[in-house]
């Protein structure tokens, strides 16, 4: 009987992962393609929280637990910046402007060029509403309930790493079709170090924080003209 209960039970938190990733999937594809929701990663950061507290509670439900070494976690983060702006830059952006314009900047960037109230304001907003915000919304939230329809499998972990990606390149939708292609890069090697590094989301997070502040920098410094 308490079998029975168990496989119940678990039945219908896979339904609920399922039916969490499907909201999740029409904030983000509502919001960034057809702007009939607002902006996606509040929206996903709440969701987050309260599958966090129905669950178990404790941060440690999206990843965000102190590693055995920070200097592994530090390490494994800077080589993800690295190869997503050397790819982005070297590999991606030259692949899709074959087909396409180069990716759309984020709103409001050109004023950041030697500006450096400007810049600090757009830091302040990379460490907080991106690094942290959507990578609690996307890898820490929705590439975990990605993997519950998978019974929480290593493979289960991989292929929903792979749709999340696949979001989050939609996530930014204003940047045009090869802003969309070279955000799913990023997604991919922000979610492969998260599963490299044992599931701890302060490797994206810091990952994320290590390439907007270049980005920021290149803008600052006139470096991306």
């Amino acid at each position: 009987m308490s079998d029975q209960r168990a496989s119940s039970s678990f039945a219908q938190s896979r339904l609920l992962s399922g039916l969490e990733l499907l909201l999740g999937s029409v904030v983000v594809i509502g919001h960034n393609v057809f702007h009939v929701v607002p902006n996606e990663v509040p929206i996903l950061f709440v969701l987050g929280l309260a599958s966090l507290r129905l669950r178990s509670g404790t941060w440690s439900a999206v990843g965000l637990v102190r590693p055995a070494s920070w200097r592994r976690v530090v390490l494994i983060a800077l080589a993800a910046a690295a190869l997503r702006i050397l790819l982005g830059n070297y590999v991606i952006e030259p692949l899709t402007g074959h087909f396409w314009p180069a990716p759309i900047a984020p709103k409001g960037s050109e004023t950041i060029t030697g500006n450096l109230g400007a810049a600090g304001i757009a830091l302040l907003i990379v460490w907080t509403f991106a690094a942290f915000g959507e990578e609690i919304a996307y890898r820490g939230y929705l590439l975990r309930r990605a993997a519950d329809l998978g019974k929480g499998s290593l493979a289960a972990y991989w292929l929903g790493m792979v749709y999340v990606s696949v979001l989050f390149g939609y996530g930014h939708y204003y940047k045009g079709p090869s802003g969309i292609i070279d955000s799913a890069v990023a997604g991919l090697i922000l979610g492969s170090a998260y599963l490299l590094a044992g599931r701890n989301l302060w490797v994206c997070v810091l990952a994320h924080g290590f390439i907007d502040t270049v980005a920021v920098a290149a803008v600052y410094f006139g470096w991306s003209d």
